[in-house]
């Protein structure tokens, strides 16, 4: 089985804490959907003839694609052993005819970057949509039939507070989505947020305050029946991203488009350099190998397994590696940073926050 990520680098505008690649312009999508049609007739050979289960449109902003040309670009792929599609969306894009065309074009799961709900936070970190435009647009994708509904958010804003952070998971999870994406804000260097900090006209969330917003996400998903199956991933129950849970699992992908990163089936990364300019030129040979080593591959395991509820599975690994990671993780184990399941190592819930350290410490030199 194998995934594809298409990245869309395009937005209405580009959110103040966002590092993704993306252009505040539509310009050139006509000359974007020419090229990714190259790019993937060029490239699918990557997957090694595995079976394509799942299709990802993210970006950017994919839902500002006009209808005729992501019907266009959906159609590129191999639909019929697909079991999820997803597309990511804003809530300012969402309309009763713009779900309709997600739907005839195959989608059956729809990621909505919503962040708060609370129009002051949503201000702070120049978003274009309010709360009620939010609730309107998993109403708009109910009612269209698309069940499948994922809601990110994100605590630490400016000016949040532990109360409104309590207020919008409350919210956002009863309003019937299946699958919520929550997330530490972030200050990284080149974006408008960390210039802001840089000057002083905004400040970090204390540590504490980061804690207590991380205990009400815990408390509050799991009171509306959600599994927390990543460190920043809940999901009802048969819910989870399957795109994304093959990322963790280490099945291949392709990845297409300025900024997207691939696994092929014979075991290499891959990236394409995020320069929509480039990529434009020359898109069936932009994509570039990223060399990793032995180690690499067994740091990546690591970094990846322990941000999952399954942890990472020491029998998986090469033996002298295995023994390495056991004698490096005793003392988390005895602190309660780790616990032993079996041939795994799990980072549990409560101590999720700390797991950058704790896989820091585990690397493998």
């Amino acid at each position: 089985m194998a995934g594809i990520y298409v990245h869309v680098p395009f937005c209405h505008s580009k959110c103040f804490y966002c590092d993704f690649y993306s252009l505040a312009s539509t310009a050139r999508v006509d000359a974007y959907a020419d090229a990714l049609a190259r790019e993937w007739a060029a490239r699918k050979g990557e997957l090694g003839g595995e079976s394509v289960t799942t299709l990802y449109f993210g970006g950017g902003t994919p839902s500002i694609l006009r209808p005729d040309v992501f019907s266009r670009l959906a159609a590129l792929f191999p639909l019929q052993k697909v079991d999820e599609f997803t597309i990511e969306v804003n809530p300012e894009d969402v309309s009763e005819a713009a779900a309709e065309a997600w739907l005839k074009a195959g989608v059956n799961r729809v990621s909505m970057g919503v962040q708060s709900l609370d129009d002051a936070e949503l201000r702070a970190v120049g978003r274009r949509h309010t709360a009620a435009q939010a609730l309107e647009a998993v109403r708009t994708l109910r009612r269209a039939g698309i069940g499948n509904i994922s809601g990110d958010l994100i605590y630490g804003l400016p000016g949040q507070t532990v109360e409104s952070w309590r207020e919008s998971l409350r919210t956002l999870l009863g309003s019937g989505i299946t699958h919520l994406s929550a997330y530490c804000l972030s200050f990284e260097q080149g974006t408008r947020l960390y210039r802001m900090r840089e000057k002083g006209e905004v400040a970090e969330q204390d540590d504490e305050v980061i804690e207590r917003m991380y205990g009400v996400l815990c408390d509050q998903a799991r009171r509306a029946g959600m599994n927390h199956y990543e460190i920043s991933n809940f999901a009802r129950p048969g819910m989870e991203s399957r795109h994304n849970s093959s990322y963790w699992t280490g099945a291949p992908y392709l990845g297409l488009g300025p900024g997207a990163h691939s696994l092929g089936a014979d075991g290499v990364r891959r990236f394409v350099p995020s320069n929509l300019n480039r990529w434009l030129a020359d898109p069936e040979n932009a994509a570039e190998r990223d060399e990793e080593t032995a180690t690499d591959r067994t740091n990546d395991r690591i970094l990846i397994s322990l941000r999952t509820a399954r942890g990472l599975d020491l029998s998986a690994l090469e033996a002298d590696a295995a023994a390495h990671i056991a004698q490096a993780a005793r003392p988390h184990v005895l602190s309660g940073n780790l616990v032993e399941t079996g041939t795994h190592l799990v980072v549990p819930e409560s101590r999720w926050l700390l797991c950058d350290s704790v896989i820091r410490d585990l690397f493998v030199d």
